[in-house]
Formats: structure tokens, sequence, C-alpha cells
């Protein structure tokens, strides 16, 4: 095999590529309860989830291809099995377990900002630790569509009443009506 010359030595590459593996491991967790969770939604929130949901695992698979093409790119292989996946993942699965769309949406919020944190970590690690500013950059744009995911999920269950200034009303003062 030829060498790869990129300005980042072997340990450097190798210290990447088990970051992105690991990152690989939780968005393939991540897809399958996404998945999951689109096919079992039942509830007057069903036609909503099922659609947030179709988007998030349209954007996960998309995010699974860069994630494994970035690894390539580096030299080396992303893990591609169920077994693997399970090995280095820092997510957890659910299995045997059905909540209720409120549930559901907990799940998966706690499991973006997992993924979240794992990713600032990993920015820091690639660009400081490892000098790879290219990954450190790849991974941040991972990091800011996750937090557009946590968001809109967050924002599904919260429900807090807010006035036209956008602060939370005074607990205990009543709003007139049409005011």
């Amino acid at each position: 095999m030829r060498s790869i010359n990129i300005g980042l030595t072997e340990e450097q590459r190798q210290g990447v590529i088990n970051l992105l593996n690991q990152d690989l491991a939780d968005a393939y967790l991540l897809l399958v309860k996404t998945k999951k969770y689109h096919w079992d939604v039942v509830g007057p929130q069903f036609r909503s989830l099922h659609q947030l949901w179709e988007e998030h695992y349209e954007k996960l698979t998309l995010n699974i291809d860069a994630l494994a093409e970035r690894i390539r790119a580096l030299g080396g292989y992303p893990v591609g099995t169920l077994e693997g996946f399970l090995k280095i993942a820092t997510l957890k699965e659910h299995a045997g377990n059905v909540p209720t769309a409120t549930g559901m949406v907990a799940n998966l919020v706690d499991d973006h900002e997992q993924v979240i944190r794992n990713l600032r970590d990993h920015v820091d690690q690639s660009g400081d630790q490892f000098h790879d500013q290219g990954t450190a950059d790849f991974l941040t744009g991972l990091m800011e569509e996750h937090e557009e995911m946590a968001w809109m999920l967050r924002s599904f269950i919260e429900g807090e009443a807010l006035g036209p200034d956008g602060k939370q009303p005074a607990e205990g003062v009543k709003t007139p009506v049409g005011v």
C-alpha cells in the first residue's frame, strides 16, 4: 500500500480514525433507534414525529456515509458490523422497550446530547492533540447538525408558555384573554 503523506503522522491519523469510528458507531445506533421509533410511534403526535424522524434518519444516513468516507480518506477502515458498533459506541440500545411518544423523544434527546458532548470532545482532540484541523472542522459540522436535531426534539416536549417578548410569564400571574 502506498504511504499517506498528508502532513499527519501515522499515530495522528490513527488517533483521529479511532475517534471517527466511535462517532460512526454512535451514529449507527442513533439511526437504528430513530428508525425503530419512526415505525413504532403512536398517538396524537404520530404524523409529526413520523415525519420528523424520517428527516432525521435521512440526515443520519448521510452523516454515517460521510464519517466512513472520512475514515477511508485518512487511510483507515470504518467499523462495519453491529458487533463492532456495539463494542465502541457510547450510546446504549433500549432493546425490548417501546416507550410512549414522549419517552421516545426524550430518549432521542438524551442520545443526541451525548453525541454532541462526544463530538465537542473529539473536535478538541482532533485539533489540539492530533493536529487535524480538517477533521475538527468536519466534526464541528456534524455537531451542529446534532444540535439542531436535539433542539427540534426538545422543543417538541418542552411546551412552555411564552409571552410576546419571548420570556416566560411570572408564576401565578394570569393574563386576561385577548391581551
